[in-house]
């Protein structure tokens, strides 16, 4: 467990994609997806906070910090790091979503290591692929900027971590582990 690092999961979403389910509360394996990225994620991080706008009294379920989305009609996922993070104590945040059961093991560390290795103040994961940009550790000193760019209208994540400076982390030997729940009858999620 890593003390210094505060994992932030990404519930909020309104689950266009999904006929509008909550995607965090959706059966996988006998448990809700969020389940199995708490599971994944507690390991690796000192504190989680879940930022979710729906279905509050199921995720205070799962025990940990519940936030919501300061911005109102589901503005997007740099919201919920905005809100959640105003309770971040640590100097990193991992940010993760609630639709990826199998997230890797070691998915702080290696951040962790392509963050400090290249000076960034973020590290996002790359599945060999394309990038993962919501699987991410952060600076938490880059809250404010992040709250400044979504007062000024910008909402796409990857153009505010491209503001900063950024890096990947290499997770090409494990893909498998970034597939996530996002259609209906969804792709198969395999260990």
């Amino acid at each position: 467990m890593n003390q210094s690092i505060t994992a932030i999961i990404l519930a909020g979403g309104r689950g266009s994609r999904m006929g509008g389910a909550d995607k965090g509360l959706i059966d996988f394996e006998g448990r809700p997806l969020a389940a199995h990225v708490i599971e994944r994620i507690a390991p690796q991080a000192g504190r989680i906070i879940i930022s979710a706008n729906r279905n509050l009294e199921a995720y205070a379920g799962f025990g940990h910090p519940l936030v919501r989305d300061e911005l109102s009609d589901f503005q997007g996922p740099l919201a919920g790091i905005v809100a959640a993070g105003r309770q971040v104590e640590t100097g990193l945040i991992c940010v993760v979503p609630c639709d990826t059961p199998r997230l890797p093991e070691d998915l702080v560390s290696r951040l962790r290591a392509a963050m400090d290795r290249e000076s960034a103040e973020i590290a996002i994961a790359h599945d060999g692929e394309r990038s993962q940009q919501l699987c991410l550790l952060l600076q938490r000193g880059l809250l404010a900027d992040m709250a400044d760019y979504l007062e000024r209208g910008g909402r796409r994540v990857i153009s505010w971590i491209e503001s900063h400076r950024w890096t990947t982390a290499d997770f090409s030997d494990q893909p498998q582990s970034f597939r996530n729940l996002n259609q209906p009858e969804g792709p198969a999620i395999k260990a």
